[in-house]
């Protein structure tokens, strides 16, 4: 099989900045705590589904103490994220990746459905499509993967609205590209996602975990 990079877009979590949609509910260190469970669980199951390279690119402090006591992290290739929205951080990063003959899956960290067999399911697909993509329940999308780059598919777009799939679907099939769907996958951004993370995850939802 294509070797196949995982790009993991990673934000400290850090009280008062992490999963923000969720400080109302759960407090500011409660809810950067789930962010931190949950980035550890999706670099868990990267790194399982040993697919090839695993890249971390890292905002804001790539130096912060934070990276440097990560478990797993001497198996990671470590990045800073370049400055602008998310599109242009994305873009960059998968940029980079496929300049090093490698067809790339881009991941955040919301997702704990992306465990390693989904992972590895999605990178076998590249195999035989040019794109694929884990749609969520949101609307928006926890994966995407690719064989080659087209700024289309990281220019305005407007993130974290329930536009981004359908955008991103359609500008694929403009570009003539074959891509394979997922199932609809369910992610944690707002309050109404933890029942399901509890129901689905408790190890991930417990603050004892």
């Amino acid at each position: 099989m294509k070797p196949v990079r995982i790009i993991i877009m990673a934000k400290e979590p850090r009280p008062g900045h992490a999963k923000t949609r969720l400080i109302p509910a759960l407090g500011e260190y409660a809810a950067a705590a789930l962010a931190d469970r949950l980035f550890k669980h999706a670099l868990q199951h990267a790194l399982a589904a040993k697919l090839g390279p695993v890249e971390l690119h890292i905002t804001p402090d790539p130096n912060a103490r934070y990276w440097q006591d990560l478990p797993g992290i001497e198996q990671c290739e470590l990045y800073s994220q370049v400055a602008g929205d998310l599109g242009s951080r994305m873009a960059a990063a998968v940029r980079s990746s496929l300049d090093q003959d490698a067809a790339v899956l881009i991941i955040g960290t919301d997702c704990p459905d992306l465990t390693a067999g989904k992972l590895r399911a999605m990178a076998q697909s590249l195999q035989t499509h040019d794109s694929c993509l884990c749609p969520v329940n949101d609307g928006g999308y926890a994966l995407i993967g690719l064989q080659r780059f087209s700024t289309t598919l990281f220019t305005d777009i407007p993130w974290s609205t329930d536009h981004v799939a359908r955008i991103t679907r359609d500008r694929i099939k403009a570009l003539g590209w074959t891509c394979h769907e997922s199932e609809y996958l369910n992610d944690v951004d707002e309050q109404t996602d933890l029942p399901h993370l509890e129901q689905n995850y408790p190890e991930l939802f417990s603050s004892n975990s």
